[in-house]
């Protein structure tokens, strides 16, 4: 802004003509145009006060009329080409606009990502076209719309939207990296500490990691990292020693019926791109033989096949690069890895079973129990879907028998069950005790399907076909935690199962 002084000493300037006055009749008009003196302080004064009306293209047209006598003439002519001027303008800045939707619309058609990606931008930008002409806008407010839209808008949307959908992906993955060092960092040491393990491992284990956390946390692999190889080939040259002397005798009288049970429930297992290998059928024959002669008190029992599936996929797992290891074929390993692979399914599935073995003893106690515990829990918690099924005469032993004797392998894809385990063995008693909580919240998940079904076929049709073929690492997340929370309402009063 000038000084005062400089604003005090234009106004005082009177005795000569300032642009726009008028001159007094009789007086003799200047024989030279403004001085330049008067010029520049005048574009000093113009500069300081920013006159918003003014554009700036006709200060030649308007200095020159303060010059001359203001008479008609001069303003007319004056005032013409200033008209003519922003007709100009006005016919440029409309070739312009023209211009510039013909380069978003070639832009729009060799990035067909932008413009379904956001539709809403970029008919933003056609309607501050189209509706400045249709609602009789002038064209020099449409013009200072037109300048203020970018002229490449299509490149800023594109990054946008490519950092809108990288972000949470490489926000996940730096999740995962910091899970996947905390994991390696615990397993480093000299000593695992397996109570840190476990609660690392409860909200699931990365798969980098998971086939030595299941050997650690199923008991099959020592804490101390230097035992850990000697234990392994131990272990291992145990199970085939086993083989040698029991499995020939697989065709004795004594053994005939366990065997062609074993043979007759393999192809039913839930997997079936594995099931289909010649080389995992013998693999699997031998493990569930062999557990079945060296555990006399129950033998081989349907659904045993099941639980051999996770573990062996799991420590394929640590020999290949595939993502779908279903899909890949068993008998490209190397013999040497395919041994160890069933050893160590062997012995992991065999501690497994530990815990839970009187579900498979002569008439299954540990699973009527549960089946039993199931019921009373369920109608505690949700009364409504409880006492439905009892009015529908549906028991719960015609659908939770399966969810405790496979442990909810046939209910769920594979790849959930490894996720369901991974929390499994981080619980106390997990594969029994919290088993139950998890079948609890997953029958209350289906509550509003249930209270829909008013038959009994169909309840029981639903029921044993539950809709989970989509389900994912979230959902079991969400039900693990539901069942934790069960767990803590319940588990420390066993009077809440009795009504």
């Amino acid at each position: 802004m000038a000084s005062e002084g400089g604003r005090k000493q234009f106004w005082k300037r009177s005795g000569s003509k300032v642009p726009g006055s008028l001159m007094k009749p009789g007086s003799k008009p200047p024989t030279t145009p403004v001085k330049l003196k008067k010029v520049s302080t005048f574009q000093e004064f113009e500069s300081n006060t920013s006159d918003a009306w003014d554009l700036g293209d006709d200060d030649d047209e308007l200095f020159a009329m303060a010059a001359e006598n203001l008479n008609t003439d001069v303003v007319m002519e004056t005032a013409n080409k200033v008209i003519q001027n922003h007709s100009k303008l006005q016919e440029q800045h409309k070739l312009q606009e023209e211009q510039l939707q013909e380069d978003q619309s070639v832009q729009s058609a060799d990035l067909p990502s932008v413009t379904y990606g956001d539709k809403r931008l970029v008919k933003s930008v056609s309607e501050s076209h189209t509706s400045s002409s249709a609602d009789g806008v002038s064209e020099y407010s449409s013009m200072q719309r037109s300048q203020s839209l970018p002229h490449a808008p299509t490149a800023p949307v594109e990054r946008e939207m490519a950092d809108h959908n990288t972000s949470p992906t490489s926000a996940l993955t730096e999740r995962e990296a910091s899970r996947l060092d905390k994991f390696k960092q615990l397993l480093a040491g000299p000593n695992t500490n397996l109570d840190e393990l476990r609660k690392l491992s409860w909200s699931g284990i990365p798969k980098q990691v998971r086939p030595i956390t299941w050997k650690l946390l199923s008991g099959y692999l020592p804490a101390n990292v230097d035992r850990r190889e000697g234990t392994l080939q131990r272990k291992r040259k145990e199970y085939f020693a086993f083989i040698e002397q029991y499995y020939d005798s697989r065709n004795d009288e004594s053994h005939q019926d366990t065997y062609r049970q074993i043979h007759i429930d393999i192809p039913r297992m839930n997997t079936e791109a594995l099931r289909l290998q010649p080389k995992v059928t013998e693999i699997f024959e031998r493990i569930l033989f062999i557990w079945a002669i060296r555990h006399p008190a129950s033998g081989y029992v349907q659904g045993i096949n099941d639980l051999v599936t996770p573990f062996f996929v799991i420590f394929v797992c640590e020999y290949i690069a595939e993502e779908e290891v279903e899909n890949f074929d068993v008998s490209s390993l190397p013999e040497e890895v395919l041994q160890n692979i069933e050893a160590d399914s062997y012995w992991c599935m065999s501690k497994l079973l530990d815990g839970i073995q009187d579900n498979y003893t002569f008439a299954q106690p540990g699973i009527q129990k549960k089946v039993k515990m199931l019921e009373e829990l369920v109608s505690r918690i949700d009364e409504q879907v409880h006492r439905h099924l009892d009015r529908h005469e549906v028991k719960y032993l015609q659908f939770a028998f399966r969810w405790m004797n496979n442990l909810l392998m046939r209910e769920v894809p594979l790849r959930c069950t490894i996720r369901l385990w991974d929390t499994y063995q981080s619980e106390p008693e997990g594969f029994s005790h919290f088993h139950l909580y998890v079948c609890a919240a997953f029958l209350v998940r289906w509550r509003k399907e249930i209270l829909e079904e008013r038959d009994f076929q169909e309840l029981l049709i639903f029921l044993q076909n539950l809709p989970t073929m989509h389900w994912g690492n979230e959902d079991i997340s969400v039900l693990l935690a539901e069942a934790y929370r069960l767990k803590f309402a319940f588990a420390d009063a066993p009077n809440h199962y009795k009504k």
